[in-house]
C-alpha cells in the first residue's frame, strides 16, 4: 500500500536544461504543494556538476502531484519543454541472480516489444488512474 501511495506522489520530470538545479526545480514545483524530496541524478560520465536531464519530485500529497502534472507537463523551464508524469518504479527485476535474464520467454518478448496479457492490463490500469486524477483536478477547479 505504501509503495502505491508513494508512486502517486512521485513525479518524473524530464527535459531539464543543464542549468537546472534542485533549487530551480523546487521553485518551479512548490506552488502545487509541499515537497517531500527532489532528486536530480548526476551524470557521472561527464562532470560532477552536470545531470542526466531528468529528475524526480516527491510531493507530500498525491493530489498536489496530480495538480503539478496537470499544470507543468508541457510547460517550459529555462528554455526547455518539460515532460512531467507519474514516476514508475524501477523496472529492473533481479529476482533469481543465478539465472540469465534471457533464460525466460518474458525477456525475449520484452526485447521484441511483444505485449503479454499482463502488460496490457497493467498499462490499461495506469492509464485509467491517470484519467481519474485528471478528472478529479478538472472537477476541483470548476
Amino acid at each position: 500500500m505504501t509503495s502505491l501511495l508513494q508512486s502517486r506522489r512521485t513525479l518524473y520530470v524530464g527535459g531539464l536544461a543543464p542549468e537546472v538545479r534542485d533549487s530551480t526545480l523546487r521553485a518551479a514545483m512548490i506552488p502545487f504543494g509541499p515537497i517531500k524530496s527532489i532528486d536530480i541524478p548526476p551524470d557521472y560520465t561527464k562532470n560532477k556538476s552536470s545531470h542526466k536531464g531528468f529528475g524526480f519530485v516527491e510531493f507530500e500529497d498525491a493530489d498536489d502531484a496530480a495538480e503539478a502534472i496537470f499544470n507543468m507537463d508541457g510547460a517550459e523551464l529555462m528554455g526547455k519543454v518539460l515532460n512531467v508524469t507519474l514516476a514508475k518504479p524501477n523496472q529492473m527485476d533481479y529476482g533469481n541472480r543465478n539465472k540469465a535474464v534471457w533464460s525466460t520467454d518474458e525477456w525475449f518478448q520484452k526485447q521484441a516489444g511483444i505485449e503479454t496479457d499482463g502488460t496490457r492490463k497493467l498499462k490499461a490500469l495506469e492509464q485509467q488512474e491517470i484519467n481519474q486524477l485528471k478528472e478529479q483536478i478538472v472537477a476541483s477547479t470548476s
